[in-house]
């Protein structure tokens, strides 16, 4: 019987070193050889391995010609299976980056990033009889990659060029870069609740959340089937971190938290499977061909006839002691620079030291952060926690990481201890240490005569998008800014839309100095304003376009357009981030953190 193409492919790695190679995954249906043959000559080949009954191949493809862009399709055991027959999208390709003189890659980059993607299909879809008040696209409103796909099909289709130097004109990225909850273990939609009935009982723990391996590969089929994100993923290379809610909401909040959930009897499973599906799903795609030619259980899962037990010994080793595993990990994209964080495993939680990163991985970013400074313009750290809150929330996490400490004795911190679970006070502001140590990084980073033009910190999790900008001492010389950008496809309570308001205000920053003296927590380091207006509520994403040692940022919302019968991404902040000039079509444009952050209308 025919081997078939059961999800994929992704287009993940691309190599911006020689613009020679690249990486692409695959799920099959049974065992077979996976191949990518390209218009041009180019393709690789590899064989399937198993986990749990699922077949996966990381196909390397070589020979790719620098400075080009070709079209593949994926064959398995020699029958090709993609593009699908009939699909009205165009060809999937695979576009490398342009090489200079000089050995390195010298075109413009183009960046778009954002996070927390509920991937479940409206109601309509679902066979549930939809409410009068739902539009076509659920109760959401429209997936913002669903639209960007949409847009950059139609840019393919009517032929638009890259080669306008901001980059405006065409939709596509040159990386994707997703920073958390690319799955939502811990909320399944109503057809993933149905199919999981079929195997358990809802009535017992963890009910209608995912339990094991098998029904994490049903939230990847879900996510990745839809038509046009599974079109924009093979066309598109696309980076990835996990957030919590790639395993649970409020993942490591804090010591209570963790000892919590290690008593219940479903944790240990659902822990372990959330981590062996990031490495299959996730991570490996994250890593060049050489970094997978080093990796030992890669080569152990390939070589075995089923890799299951190797990957869970593995994973169950790294839910005992974070320390086995990095899944940290830096991507040069000629003289751009990511760092991506893992802010999720390797926290310390105990109240003596509780901090976003144990020390062996605050050493890592340091270096991978530090290494060949001058060598790159402009430095993005991926953290998918903000680095800068809304002020007053940043100081009533500050506030509530002091009284957990035990500043204001073992009453408030029980108080304390309860809040922090509830309303989620769990990002660098609440690590006060680590907060303190990612600034003093940036402020070397964006020091001295190697400085970067521009660093961003780029993140999601809190459910709406804003810039933000620190006023730091004049020896910085980089343009620093918190890029922060979600939902992809989501939604947030009023009640929290409008404490995030709340928190940019007057009577906000008034409020969060009040908790910080009565936390005993001393005043932050340095002030932060918006840039270029907002909060901006909706599914979204930040594009960076990077060229030289120029900078620019646009910020989209997928719109639906009128009468419901289609979505378009709509430009709501355009801003010159080297120069600080920035356009705000929305018209809501206030102040700035310091004088580098000037303003202009459209």
């Amino acid at each position: 019987m025919t081997a078939a193409l059961r999800l994929g492919p992704l287009l993940r790695y691309v190599d911006w070193q020689s613009g020679t190679s690249a990486t692409v995954w695959v799920e099959s249906d049974r065992p077979c050889e996976a191949e990518v043959r390209c218009a041009d000559g180019a393709g690789g080949s590899a064989r399937t391995w198993q986990v749990a009954g699922h077949h996966y191949a990381l196909v390397p493809v070589t020979g790719l010609t620098p400075g080009s862009e070709t079209a593949y399709g994926v064959f398995l055991d020699g029958e090709q299976v993609w593009p699908l027959a009939g699909s009205a999208f165009p060809a999937s390709t695979i576009r490398t980056p342009a090489i200079g003189a000089g050995g390195g890659a010298d075109d413009t980059v183009r960046v778009t990033f954002g996070s927390c993607r509920w991937s479940a299909p409206p109601p309509e879809a679902e066979g549930v009889r939809a409410r009068a008040r739902l539009k076509p696209f659920g109760p959401f409103g429209p997936d913002a990659l669903d639209t960007l796909a949409s847009d950059m099909a139609s840019d393919m289709a009517r032929d638009v060029a890259h080669t306008e130097a901001d980059g405006t004109g065409d939709h596509r990225p040159d990386v994707l870069v997703l920073l958390g909850d690319q799955v939502y273990a811990d909320k399944t939609s109503e057809a993933t609740r149905r199919w999981i009935a079929e195997r358990r009982p809802l009535t017992e723990p963890p009910g209608h959340q995912v339990a094991d391996f098998e029904e994490y590969t049903r939230l990847y089929d879900e996510s990745w089937c839809d038509p046009e994100v599974r079109w924009l993923l093979s066309t598109v290379p696309s980076l990835m971190i996990f957030d919590d809610h790639d395993v649970i909401d409020d993942w490591n909040t804090s010591e209570a938290w963790r000892d919590r959930m290690r008593a219940t009897p479903w944790w240990r499973e659902r822990a372990v499977s959330g981590l062996m599906s990031y490495w299959v799903y996730q991570h490996l795609g994250n890593l060049s061909p050489a970094e997978l030619a080093r990796d030992e259980l890669y080569k152990a899962v390939c070589s075995a006839p089923d890799g299951t037990e190797a990957l869970r010994e593995f994973a169950t080793r790294v839910d005992d002691d974070p320390a086995e595993a990095r899944w940290s990990y830096r991507r040069d994209f000629g003289r751009v620079r990511l760092v991506m964080v893992d802010t999720r495993t390797t926290r310390v939680l105990g109240e003596g030291a509780r901090a976003m990163l144990a020390p062996a991985e605050a050493h890592w970013l340091r270096g991978e952060v530090l290494d060949g400074r001058g060598s790159y313009d402009h430095l993005l750290i991926g953290t998918s926690l903000p680095w800068l809150l809304p002020p007053a929330v940043h100081d009533a996490e500050v506030w509530n990481a002091a009284l957990c400490a035990g500043e204001r004795g073992p009453r408030w911190a029980r108080v304390a201890e309860t809040m922090r679970q509830r309303a989620d006070l769990e990002h660098w502001a609440a690590f006060p240490a680590s907060f303190t140590e990612l600034t003093e990084l940036i402020l070397t980073a964006g020091s001295g005569p190697d400085a970067p033009a521009t660093i961003g910190v780029l993140a999601g999790d809190v459910h709406h998008a804003y810039v933000a900008e620190p006023a730091l001492p004049e020896a910085v010389r980089s343009r620093v800014l918190q890029l922060t950008c979600s939902p992809v496809h989501n939604n947030i309570h009023t009640a929290v839309r409008l404490g995030f308001r709340f928190g940019w205000s007057g009577p906000g920053r008034w409020l969060g100095r009040a908790l910080r003296r009565h936390g005993r927590a001393g005043r932050p380091p340095f002030d932060w304003e918006r840039v270029g207006g907002g909060p901006w509520f909706g599914n979204q994403l930040m594009t960076l376009t990077l060229r030289g040692r120029a900078a620019r940022l646009r910020l989209e919302q997928a719109r639906a357009e009128a009468n419901d019968s289609g979505k378009r991404l709509a430009t709501v902040l355009e801003m010159e981030v080297d120069t600080g000039a920035a356009t705000d079509p929305a018209k809501d444009v206030r102040g700035a953190a310091n004088t580098r952050a000037r303003v202009r209308m459209k």
